[in-house]
């Protein structure tokens, strides 16, 4: 057990816009501050919000304290950064986002004895497909100039940690691999709840899930489509959790494809688990992760999965195709028919609750710890 005078900061976009879920950022920041401080460490979580903006009511949890630095430019984030590091000493700041990593590590040349540590959630080449030259050029430019002045960079997956050091002036010695906390009591827990929704029923078609955002990267254009040759062939259904600005467009194409009546859009839902563990398959569709967090939530309800093999995450989470199949980026054909197989020889649920053991919270949050100095 961690002593209790050990402080670690947290500084992400959790919370600093309550309109944006800033995608998977967000889970794996709220899941390690409280794996931090189940250990007994006080937690800061750095939110960077207009000076008198309003806070949650309560704090997420025991022991995080939720600080308010009262900033909105990169270069003032850095100054309150620094000023924070020189009056309460937290052993570690860890940064999560490209824009808070940057004034972290910028906050570094102003309190040079502090330790603190960025962490990179996305391959950030394949994030900058689409900026221009110049914005992608301005971007690897700040990574390799700012970074290396951190103690340390944490990647969610080997392939992000590769992508960073291919494209970056960073040294190998600089960049761990540590996955994502996503496996939890609460996420469990959450699972089990019953849900009244008539598409969940015994006799029911099968219902195929996909979550995310609605937006290119998760490219659910291509989930559509291989639903609508699986649709041709047997009863099931497909639901997408989510909202985006692609909603209206992926509306059009359900309609034009002659799904409708079979597809629905719910948009945000509060608990995604219990549509996770009642689907027969969910389906990752997209051009690119960082991790893949929706994988694992998915595989540790008991519900088998398929993926696009897309960079980062999903072939290391799904051990190379051991436990669920992996298809081509943008091909709805062999998308639709990995899922078929799997609607017809799903993985055993005990099997894929056990693929995931590894990215529970209680063992992620060691490594962390240990890596950030804050183990005894």
């Amino acid at each position: 057990m961690a002593s209790n005078k050990l402080r670690v900061a947290i500084l992400s976009p959790i919370y600093s816009n309550p309109d944006k879920t800033h995608g998977g950022i967000t889970p794996v920041v709220a899941n390690l501050a409280k794996g931090f401080a189940y250990r007994g460490l006080i937690v800061d979580m750095l939110v960077r919000l207009p000076r008198h903006s309003s806070l949650p009511a309560t704090p997420p949890n025991d022991g995080i304290r939720i600080i308010n630095l009262g900033t909105s430019h990169r270069l003032s984030t850095a100054l309150a950064v620094a000023r924070y590091l020189r009056t309460e000493r937290p052993t570690a700041l860890l940064a999560a986002g490209h824009r808070f990593n940057l004034s972290s590590a910028w906050a570094k040349s102003f309190s040079p004895k502090s330790q603190v540590y960025l962490s990179v959630h996305h391959p950030v080449s394949a994030a900058a497909k689409g900026n221009g030259r110049w914005k992608t050029w301005k971007r690897w430019q700040a990574i390799s100039g700012f970074y290396p002045r951190a103690d340390g960079v944490v990647a969610v997956s080997q392939g992000v940690a590769d992508d960073l050091l291919k494209h970056s002036r960073l040294a190998s010695r600089q960049v761990k691999v540590i996955n994502n906390p996503i496996v939890t009591n609460e996420l469990l827990q959450a699972s089990q709840q019953e849900m009244n929704h008539s598409w969940f029923t015994h006799d029911a078609p099968p219902v195929i899930l996909g979550t995310g955002r609605l937006s290119k990267p998760k490219a659910f254009d291509v989930l559509l489509n291989a639903f609508a040759t699986i649709h041709r062939q047997r009863p099931c259904r497909l639901i997408i959790l989510g909202e985006g600005p692609l909603r209206g467009e992926l509306e059009t194409l359900a309609d034009s494809l002659g799904i409708t009546e079979d597809f629905s859009l719910p948009g945000f839902v509060s608990n995604p688990y219990a549509y996770m563990r009642q689907a027969k398959v969910f389906a990752l569709s997209s051009a690119f992760e960082g991790f893949g967090n929706v994988l694992v939530e998915a595989m540790a309800t008991g519900t088998p999965v398929v993926s696009t093999d897309c960079p980062s995450g999903p072939r290391e989470i799904l051990g190379n195709g051991r436990y669920g199949r992996l298809v081509p980026v943008g091909n709805s054909e062999a998308l639709a028919q990995a899922i078929m197989d799997t609607l017809d020889n799903p993985l055993d649920k005990s099997v894929l609750a056990s693929a995931v053991n590894r990215f529970e919270l209680d063992t992620i949050t060691s490594q962390y710890m240990r890596y950030l100095g804050l183990a005894d």
